[in-house]
């Protein structure tokens, strides 16, 4: 898995691209801003951009998208992102995507490049910081968004976001076998062992 990350502005969102090597293709992981410098990530990674995944709906994780799709010529890309933070309600948190979009549930298998020698990413729906919000595992590394962050947690008082609800998600995850390199949507990256061991809001027997 070919693996390159930057944190775009303004809102301090990282943005990740995960590529595979066979079929010179690649996905971005929240394109939340720095249009060009998510561009310059792609072309220096010499690969295709051929899908958008979105752990959640906020605006600093999606703000990109549209701009970025907009960009890519036929057959263009994919943009998959969870049902739950389809919010027509709140279009300033939750902003429309006026491209189409592929609704993913838990347990679904998304591929980079082909299914039997690409990249397999499963979708685990941890909602909680939102409620679509979801994990990526893929080859020993977790794309957990605002769910989980280094030390830390995503904040539960938003639209669709629940204390209760979070507070499974990270059970979760912790109860997930081996270790795992996290990859949050703000913040410094850190390993699910680390967390296991010093973030308050990751052990089973404490509260958020």
């Amino acid at each position: 898995m070919i693996f390159d990350m930057l944190e775009t502005t303004p809102y301090l969102t990282n943005c990740y691209l995960i590529g595979d090597e066979q079929s010179k293709t690649c996905a971005l992981v929240d394109p939340g801003g720095s249009r060009q410098a998510v561009l310059e990530m792609v072309e220096r990674s010499g690969l295709r951009l051929e899908k958008i995944l979105l752990t959640h709906g906020h605006y600093d994780h999606v703000k990109e998208v549209d701009a970025l799709a907009d960009m890519v010529p036929d057959p263009g890309v994919a943009i998959y992102l969870h049902r739950g933070d389809v919010r027509g309600d709140d279009a300033r948190l939750f902003p429309p995507l006026a491209h189409g979009f592929n609704c993913w549930e838990d347990g679904d298998i998304i591929s980079i490049g082909s299914p039997e020698s690409g990249v397999n990413l499963h979708v685990l729906h941890t909602p909680g910081h939102s409620a679509g919000s979801v994990t990526l595992l893929a080859e020993g590394v977790i794309f957990c968004g605002d769910t989980l962050f280094a030390g830390s947690c995503g904040r539960w008082d938003l639209p669709g976001g629940g204390h209760e609800t979070l507070a499974a998600s990270l059970a979760r995850l912790e109860a997930l076998d081996g270790d795992y390199k996290v990859c949050p949507g703000h913040g410094p990256l850190s390993t699910l062992a680390r967390e296991r061991k010093i973030n308050p809001h990751l052990c089973r027997t404490a509260g958020l």
